[in-house]
């Protein structure tokens, strides 16, 4: 089937289908999936971030207008879920009970498909979501949520997809429509990755030149630890440990923005 929309052009529709695949915000039935217009979508992983992010700031800005940072940082998180489908969260669980309690690359593949959640999983979810809450929180007392936000969404979802230029897809099985993640299988060009990128880290303009590179830094740091992890534990990627790593450079980023918030960098 092909990609291209009456009404839309190329790019529009590719950023809607981006939108409509890892969000659960509506774009309307028009928007026509295949693997082919999927993996061309996924450039506009990180401007799916950008809007995910002004949502929730302006969410937040109306409830602080009546409740506590702390209650609206609450509540912020859990429209992202409402809004994402804990899509990534999924993931990051996912990965934790595979990695944690797997024997061996098979069985934690097996694991991963598993819709059950584990003991590991628990406590990687609960230490993501009490993990941004706490750290939101103090940014919200800083007023640097929003700067936060526009740096960690779009940023974190560029350096995840960045995976599938270096390891191979995980099942290896490339014939298989099963797989969400099975778009993804095929590394992209230049110059998809440079708009992934360019349309990630816009943010980074915005705030001082030892910070950006410092931040850099630190993601791509922790982007080589995850890179590592999924070759020791299964040869590659999935849709899971894509998610997780998303999840991971997100927490990074408010990390890092605490710091600075605080006065320790």
């Amino acid at each position: 089937m092909s990609h291209r929309i009456s009404g839309f052009n190329r790019h529009t529709a590719s950023f809607l289908l981006a939108l409509s695949f890892f969000t659960r915000i509506p774009v309307g039935k028009y928007v026509a999936y295949s693997d082919e217009a999927m993996h061309d979508a996924g450039k506009y992983f990180a401007l799916t971030g950008w809007l995910v992010a002004l949502i929730l700031y302006a969410f937040y800005s109306v409830l602080s207008l009546v409740f506590a940072p702390e209650i609206s940082v609450f509540l912020m998180i859990a429209l992202s879920l409402m809004i994402t489908g804990a899509f990534h969260e999924d993931g990051l669980a996912d990965t934790a009970d595979a990695f944690g309690g797997g024997r061996d690359r098979a069985h934690k593949l097996t694991i991963m498909k598993d819709s059950l959640l584990g003991t590991y999983g628990v406590c990687a979810l609960t230490g993501a979501l009490v993990g941004k809450w706490l750290l939101l929180s103090v940014l919200a007392a800083q007023d640097a949520l929003l700067p936060a936000l526009l740096t960690a969404c779009p940023l974190s979802r560029a350096f995840a997809l960045s995976h599938v230029q270096h390891l191979p897809y995980a099942t290896g099985d490339l014939s298989s429509k099963a797989s969400k993640s099975m778009p993804f299988a095929v590394p992209y060009d230049t110059a998809s990755m440079a708009f992934l990128f360019i349309t990630g880290g816009l943010m980074l303009l915005f705030i001082p030149l030892a910070h950006s590179l410092l931040l850099i830094a630190a993601c791509l740091l922790m982007r080589s630890v995850l890179k590592n992890r999924m070759q020791k534990h299964i040869q590659g990627f999935t849709g899971d440990t894509l998610g997780a790593a998303q999840q991971c450079q997100e927490l990074l980023i408010y990390l890092f923005f605490a710091a600075v918030a605080g006065g320790t960098l």
